[in-house]
């Protein structure tokens, strides 16, 4: 078991133990045995910010020795996040400060939000930091039940094996006071390897975007707004334990450089909840392509479209 260092604990007033794992996207990792709803596992990520078109070029060239994972239909699918934080957004800060345990609470959709009910199933989840590696749990319930552990601070029903991660998440969320703070959406896509790369994933996820407001899911005209340039993507490689020789000659023939960039640090900052930091991605800093002579017809667009309302 890992244990918080005593700058960490202080904060916590208390010595948590920082309980190892996370469920796979999807069910595509294999989890750990548990009971059927709670899953978890250990990784490492490491991140990447790609144009659009070279994120596409990258995943072809991938797909030559990884597998489209089968949850990833062509085109990719929705994904979005309900984080959770206390008032003073401590999560935020401790991702900013670089503390090396951290904690986020989430609650987590996969697939388009159009028809989300009570019955719906998503995942409650805590995504921890602990030194170098990521940690994510979680369990899947309906999200009327979701709602009810997160928003209106209550026991819900669980087996005996999901018991200490729900106690977890509900004494978190009371002993913190934590609120709906962001929500983030993206389309993803995803790779898994294959054979000796078993534990090897890629994703590449566009269109990142969220809101400040309207934290229901099943709201039904959110004003979203682009809060990573939508002319870029995130690429994503995570590993069980060593990166693939092959993958980081590919990022180093691609000019690829290593970014840290956190959606929801992302999501505070684009909604002014909080002053930019280093970590913020500057549009000035990446500007979108300009247009060639092969595409003479195509409009640059306006330098603030990815911070206008309205991008579902």
């Amino acid at each position: 078991m890992v244990f918080l260092s005593k700058a960490a604990a202080a904060r916590e007033g208390r010595v948590d133990r920082a309980r190892a794992g996370e469920s796979g996207e999807q069910e595509s990792e294999e989890p750990l045995h548990v009971a059927s709803r709670l899953h978890a596992f250990n990784r490492f990520e490491l991140k990447y910010l790609v144009p659009v078109e070279q994120a596409a070029q990258i995943r072809d060239e991938l797909a030559e020795r990884m597998d489209r994972d089968l949850h990833s239909p062509v085109g990719g699918y929705g994904v979005w996040s309900l984080y959770y934080d206390t008032p003073q957004l401590r999560f935020y800060w401790e991702k900013i400060e670089g503390l090396k345990f951290r904690r986020k609470l989430r609650i987590r959709h996969y697939g388009d939000l159009d028809g989300v009910t009570d019955g719906s199933p998503v995942c409650v989840e805590i995504k921890q930091r602990v030194n170098r590696v990521t940690q994510k749990r979680r369990i899947t319930l309906p999200y009327g039940v979701a709602r009810q552990l997160c928003d209106d601070r209550e026991m819900v029903p669980h087996s005996a094996k999901e018991s200490a991660f729900v106690q977890e998440v509900l004494e978190l969320v009371v002993r913190l006071n934590l609120q709906p703070t962001a929500i983030t959406g993206y389309q993803r896509e995803a790779l898994v390897g294959r054979d000796a790369d078993t534990g090897l994933r890629v994703t590449f996820d566009r269109r990142v975007r969220g809101r400040d407001r309207d934290f229901h899911f099943g709201t039904t005209t959110p004003e979203n707004r682009f809060t990573i340039p939508p002319h870029l993507s995130i690429m994503e490689i995570k590993v069980n334990e060593r990166t693939p020789h092959w993958i980081t000659d590919l990022a180093a023939r691609r000019n690829l450089n290593l970014v840290r960039v956190s959606k929801y640090v992302q999501s505070i900052e684009a909604f002014g909840l909080a002053p930019r930091s280093v970590f913020h991605v500057n549009e000035a800093d990446y500007p979108p392509p300009t247009p060639t002579e092969a595409e003479p017809h195509r409009q640059r667009p306006a330098q603030d479209a990815p911070m206008k309302a309205g991008a579902k």
